[in-house]
């Protein structure tokens, strides 16, 4: 089988394969309830999913994306050998499938958990998942910071994937209550987001007025990630514990 996984497509799958294979598979991580082999069994679920319903607009057809635990429950029962044996399999048949989907109109919307993104979205999907994960192992090192700096990263979490972002934290929101803030990084566009308990809103807009908290571009998109940085001090607020408490609560991840 055909494993050659596009270095150039996917710049971050080598750091991120040197994170995992440094580390026992049951250590720890950031993502506090995964260890290692848990970041694993989900990236090759991404993998396979991200492939799927890439491969299958390219065949002409629509699917639904499947929910993390149909396609990541037969990966767990796997041995930690088979599991990196499909993780690499999965990657290599995205690999294959990205470089087919360069031959299709870019801006086309394809349908992927409840909105649509653009094919060229789905490859920077997958990328975004290994820089973000790979930082749940290794932490707070600076060539993960750098990884995490890099601006799509921030354009990708606020444009393809912000509406589910702030999906969870708008639950916990009563009726009638709203939580606006402004996250702003220097030398960057700054992220507005806005959210009830049935709606939300996320974008990037010119810097203007008082920030709700400022930070530096790699922290920024952890918090959109729902973590925090080890440095508590790399994140700086004026509002008051309140209104930092309810922005910090809106950004729990999924």
């Amino acid at each position: 089988m055909n494993r050659q996984i596009d270095d150039d497509r996917f710049p971050e799958w080598r750091p991120f394969v040197d994170a995992v294979q440094r580390r026992r598979p049951d250590a720890g991580t950031w993502c506090e309830a995964w260890t290692v082999r848990d970041i694993v069994v989900h990236q090759a679920g991404n993998a396979e999913e991200i492939a799927r319903v890439l491969a299958a607009h390219l065949a002409g057809e629509a699917v639904g994306t499947r929910g993390f635990e149909e396609r990541e429950g037969p990966l767990r029962a796997l041995n930690d050998a088979d599991l990196w044996d499909a993780l690499l399999d999965r990657m290599a048949t995205l690999s294959r499938t990205a470089a087919a989907a360069d031959e299709v109109p870019q801006d086309t919307d394809v349908a992927w958990t409840g909105r649509t993104m653009k094919v060229p979205w789905f490859a920077e999907h997958m990328r975004e998942e290994l820089v973000l994960h790979g930082w749940d192992i290794t932490g707070d090192d600076a060539a993960a910071q750098a990884r995490l700096a890099e601006a799509w990263m921030t354009t990708h979490s606020v444009v393809a994937v912000g509406r589910p972002l702030l999906a969870k934290g708008a639950k916990r929101l009563r009726p009638g209550e709203r939580v606006e803030a402004r996250l702003r990084a220097p030398d960057t566009d700054d992220v507005l987001i806005s959210a009830e308990a049935d709606r939300t809103a996320i974008g990037l807009t010119e810097p203007e007025g008082p920030a709700t908290l400022e930070t530096d571009p790699a922290a920024r998109v952890l918090l959109l990630w729902g973590r925090r940085p080890a440095d508590p001090a790399r994140i700086c607020s004026r509002v008051g514990p309140q209104t930092l408490g309810r922005v910090r609560g809106l950004l729990s991840g999924y």
